[in-house]
Formats: C-alpha cells, structure tokens, sequence
C-alpha cells in the first residue's frame, strides 16, 4: 500500500515509479479524488462547528423562553448535509484506497529497467554445469524410469499438475525439507513455525495477495484461501502489532505445504514437477528496522544460496528487472539452479524487499528504542528453497548414466542410509 501523503509531496515522482513497471500515471486519478475527499471533510467540519454552534444558542434560548424553532430547522438540515458529506468521504476513502492497492510496490533505484525477464542481470555464478558423459535425462523421465515419480496416479487423484511420489524419492524430497529447516534454524537464526494452510481474507490482503491475486489462490467455501506459500501467514504474524525495536529483527521459517492456481501459465511446463497445483517449499520471513532490511536482504540471499551449494548444484544469482518484479517487492533476487536435463537454468528462490509496503497494508510498526516514535516495520521474504525445484536439482546433477541418482551426502543423516537411488 501507498502512502497517499507522499503521492502529494511528489506526484510526478510516483509516476515516475509506475512508469518504470509499464504502467500509466495514476497521481491525476488519485490526488483529485483526494482533494475531493478532504474538501468534503473540511465542508463537514465546518458544519459539525455550526451545528454545535446553534446547539449551544438553542440551549440558551431555551432558558430564556426564545423561539428556536428557526434555529432547530437549521441544525436538523445541517444532520442531513453532514450524513451526504460523510457519505461522500467515505465513498471517496474507498474509491482512493481500491486505486492504491492495486498499484504494484515503487522500485528499488538499482533495480534495473527492462520489459521481463529478458533485461534481469546475473550478478554472479557459483559451480560450473558438468558434463556428465552422457545425454543427461530430464527429472520426469528420471523419475519415471525409477518407477518412483507418478504422474498418471496423480492426474487420477487430482488433475493435473499434480504427482505421486513413491518409496526413496518420496523420502529424498522428505530429507530436503528436514536439511533445510535444520540449516536455517540451527545456523541461519530463524524460529521454526508450524502456521495454517488456510487464513483469512484479511490475513491474504495483508501480504497484498488480494485483491489483485484472487485467480491465483484457491478458495475454500467458507471464504478462506489456502496459502500459496507461507509467506502469507508468518509475515501476518505481527499485523496490527506494535513491535518493540529490541526485538527486530524477526526471522521466521516454516515447512508447508503451498497452493497455488496457475491460471495464468496454460501451456508452460506440463510435464514434470515444475509448476505444481501443491507443492512443498520452506520459507524465509524476515522482520526488520527500516534501515536493515537491504542488508537483510543480502543476509536471506545468502542463506538459500549455502541450501544450494551444500547440495552440489551450480546455481547463479539474478536481480530481476523492472518488468519482471513482483507486484509487493521493491528489489527481489533469484537463485537459478542448471538443469542439465533441460539445459537451462531455472529458478528455484526468489527473496524480495517489500520496505513497508506489506506492512502498511497489515498496519505492523514498531516503537523506537527510547519509546519516542512509531514506524512502519520493513518486510522481507525468501524462498529457502522450494522442495519440489530442489528435488529436481538434486535428480539431474547427481543422475548417473545407468539411471540411478546419487544423493548428495549432507542428506545422509536424513536417508536412513540410502546414498544412492537406483532402478529396482
């Protein structure tokens, strides 16, 4: 959400911003209905003082046997003028707040221009894509092969974009989530949360998933939405709070299961687990000073990119461009993992800035230290990483050329001694 004070303090500014993301001024739009809003409220306060005005003169005249009739006729007008204008400020309050929350976050300056992913920049790379001998296989026909991945079963169950997995492979993308929650919580400070798959209305507008999202989510029939990662609730976490600045920096993990809709990515990776209806991911929340977060952006990056290289696959970090940021973000990172089956690198962890844009929205400050000040706390996600895209990984870096696929060995503790997955 936008703070409608700066819009006024600099409304070619904001354009600016919505320019940068392809989008047309909306500072026109927004500060006539603004102005409209506060001429309404300044008409009504003018009336509330006349109305208490003659209150005060009906009163007297009361006492001193005056006729007041003429001036109760005009106090009862002015109830009736007071109703329409605050009708009208209300009306105005909401048409002004439904622009504004769906206007995507202003960009971080160093956030580089471009239309999509075609202009994002690789700022890094770390391990080289091997060659492995051997025409490499992609995850689906890997895991199809082993008689352990089941896409018709699935599609039977659910549909599709869904998949069974069976025996060691089940138990490998088991072992991921326990690496990864055991990695950011014992190395990484984060606390481990067991939150809801399902919140409510207010809980996905909060994280600015609704209203602009609805089609992506999916909705129960008592109105509340399962979660499309656990961003959503642990960032919630402190909507409405007023948080204590020696308590900042707040980092939150979880293990969930993540739903999304995929209305809009017909025809893209049908085959294979890459674009699932349900999938599992462990996610990284952070909750900071203002003054923090870009570090703490560097820190959570960081902290998905050690996921990565203790599981041996060559990934490489990309600052997305201005066409191709997410609507709540200010600045995100990917990380890209080589898929040698695919011959591609492909994203596996986004980690985005959002500043206090998420935090106006759920209304989440915080008071300054010597208890003078409150402030909008700033708010950060990250992927840490999604179990489904890490599986995948782990299957075609580490496939051998008789099918079977190595597994890497900071997941032996979790694999009850299997080190390697092989045909039956």
């Amino acid at each position: 959400m936008h703070d409608i004070r700066a819009i006024r303090a600099d409304p070619a500014g904001f354009d600016a911003a919505l320019a940068r993301r392809g989008l047309p001024p909306a500072s026109p739009d927004v500060l006539a209905q603004d102005a409209a809003r506060r001429a309404a409220l300044t008409a009504l306060q003018d009336k509330q003082a006349r109305r208490n005005a003659i209150s005060r003169d009906v009163g007297k005249g009361k006492r001193s046997g005056v006729d007041t009739s003429a001036l109760e006729a005009e106090a009862a007008a002015l109830r009736s003028e007071m109703d329409a204008l605050e009708g009208q400020a209300g009306a105005l309050d909401q048409a002004i707040r439904h622009v504004l929350e769906n206007l995507p976050n202003r960009l971080d300056p160093d956030v580089p221009n471009g239309p999509d992913e075609t202009a994002n920049v690789v700022l890094k790379q770390v391990g080289e894509p091997r060659d492995l001998g051997f025409q490499p296989k992609q995850h689906f026909e890997l895991g199809e092969a082993l008689g352990l991945m089941d896409f018709a079963t699935a599609a039977k169950l659910a549909g599709a974009r869904f998949v069974v997995l069976r025996g060691p492979l089940a138990r490998l993308e088991r072992a991921l989530g326990q690496f990864m929650i055991d990695l950011h919580t014992r190395e990484h400070g984060f606390t481990e949360m067991a939150v809801p798959s399902l919140v409510n209305e207010a809980t996905a507008y909060g994280t600015a998933n609704l209203p602009k999202f609805a089609d992506e989510l999916f909705r129960t029939t008592d109105g509340r939405w399962l979660i499309p990662t656990a961003e959503v609730p642990l960032t919630n976490t402190v909507a409405g709070e007023i948080v204590p600045e020696k308590e900042l920096p707040i980092r939150l993990t979880a293990l969930t299961d993540c739903f999304r809709a995929e209305a809009g990515a017909a025809g893209r990776d049908t085959r294979g687990m890459l674009r699932q209806h349900q999938f599992r991911k462990v996610e990284m929340v952070a909750i900071t000073h203002p003054d923090h977060s870009v570090a703490e952006q560097e820190r959570m990056v960081g902290c998905a990119e050690k996921v990565l290289s203790l599981l041996e696959i060559p990934f490489r970090r990309v600052v997305l461009s201005s066409g191709d940021t997410g609507f709540q973000s200010a600045r995100t990172f990917d990380l890209e993992v080589w898929l040698p089956g695919q011959q591609a690198w492909r994203e596996i962890s986004s980690t985005s800035n959002c500043r206090d844009f998420q935090a106006r929205r759920m209304n989440a400050r915080f008071r300054s230290a010597d208890g003078k000040g409150v402030a909008y706390v700033h708010t950060l996600n990250g992927s840490g990483v999604a179990l489904g895209r890490a599986l995948i990984a782990v299957m075609e870096n580490h496939q051998q050329a008789d099918g079977s696929v190595l597994i890497p060995g900071v997941l032996w503790p979790y694999m009850a001694g299997i080190e390697r997955i092989a045909p039956a």
